[in-house]
């Protein structure tokens, strides 16, 4: 029996167990794009289930699930994001359980120009209201994200050393680490909303009427859109996806972040002179994430449902082949010093 054949047969077992509908509807595999979960479209349903492989934040199998419908359920006012139609629990059939979300008809981002589009959605996410801190959970809450965010690229920069790295890659990481630690010593932050922590242009999906969509939500948190805006036009996030690969120029970035100002509102002033650190921040977040995965990949799978895990043994050799091209691309010496060159020709931009 082919891998594809037994994720859908334990697919259909969970959803008879729960006594759904769509248990008796033709179920499709999706290609393996993602190392976190894996997608069965629910034929004439509607909706799609997203399987985990994994949880990027650590979680047990349960802890997991409730994060991801959290996401879900604290992104949708903002209209820019999957409905949740259904939560499959952890079982003997899905051991990590599943969620089913609306699935959403359309094409990959085209870059450039659906960068405005890629803005007015997270603009959308942005502006919704944020709870007292009391109603944060069981999303990420952090005192002071940036510390938590440093503290999060200190702990992936423990692989620096198993990754392999050139020296002048390990001198610009270090660099870079030692100016957000400065950074992190004044008293002033940008204004927190809720971020998606994971708005690389491959996330999102445009449909006809040239909307965004971001489809991919688990790692949603309360901390600052800088993040996002980053995340969403990084030459790390842009070449990511083969269907949206893009490399953008200074000005599209900055037209990026315009366009965003104009529709978010008021958090744009206040967010302004954070996009230069944020930017440089979420660029380490991502390469220490590449020497992590670089250090972890060849593990073998861990027994169980919970936690994290990295090993490529849990996505299909394509898939695994496409990150380890990026992971190394990435990892060059000479794309490691144009991107930092880049910062600094974005931080002018802004100051321009």
């Amino acid at each position: 029996m082919s891998p594809s054949t037994d994720l859908i047969d334990h697919l259909r077992l969970a959803l008879q167990a729960q006594g759904h509908p769509a248990a008796g509807q033709a179920l499709e595999r999706l290609p393996d794009k993602g190392l976190a979960h894996d997608h069965v479209r629910l034929a004439g349903t509607g909706a799609l289930a997203r399987i985990p492989k994994q949880s990027q934040l650590g979680l047990a199998a349960q802890d997991n699930l409730d994060y991801q419908r959290a996401c879900f359920e604290r992104a949708a006012p903002a209209g820019h994001t999957p409905a949740l139609l259904g939560v499959l629990p952890p079982s003997t059939h899905l051991p990590r359980g599943a969620l089913l979300v609306q699935a959403i008809t359309g094409r990959p981002a085209r870059l450039p120009q659906d960068l405005p589009a890629l803005a007015t959605a997270l603009a959308a996410l942005h502006a919704l209201p944020v709870p007292a801190p009391a109603g944060r959970a069981p999303l990420l809450h952090a005192h002071d994200p940036l510390q938590a965010l440093a503290q999060e690229i200190e702990a992936q920069a423990r692989h620096l050393g198993a990754a392999g790295l050139p020296a002048a890659v390990q001198d610009a990481i270090e660099r870079e680490r030692q100016r957000l630690q400065s950074c992190l010593q004044g008293p002033a932050r940008p204004a927190r909303c809720l971020i998606a922590f994971d708005a690389h242009p491959g996330n999102f999906i445009v449909q006809p009427d040239g909307r965004a969509v971001l489809v991919d939500l688990e790692k949603c948190r309360y901390a600052h859109p800088g993040l996002d805006l980053a995340h969403a036009t990084l030459y790390t996030s842009t070449t990511w996806d083969l269907d949206s690969q893009a490399v953008l120029t200074v000005d599209e970035v900055l037209g990026f972040h315009a366009a965003w100002a104009a529709a978010v509102g008021p958090l744009a002033a206040g967010a302004r002179p954070w996009h230069g650190p944020l930017r440089r921040a979420m660029w380490l977040w991502s390469v220490t994430w590449c020497a992590k995965w670089r250090a972890l990949s060849p593990q073998a799978a861990r027994a169980g449902a919970d936690g994290e895990d990295w090993s490529g043994e849990r996505s299909e050799a394509a898939l695994v082949d496409h990150v380890r091209n990026r992971v190394d691309h990435y990892l060059q010496a000479e794309v490691v010093q144009e991107v930092i060159e880049g910062f600094d020709r974005f931080e002018r931009g802004l100051r321009a």
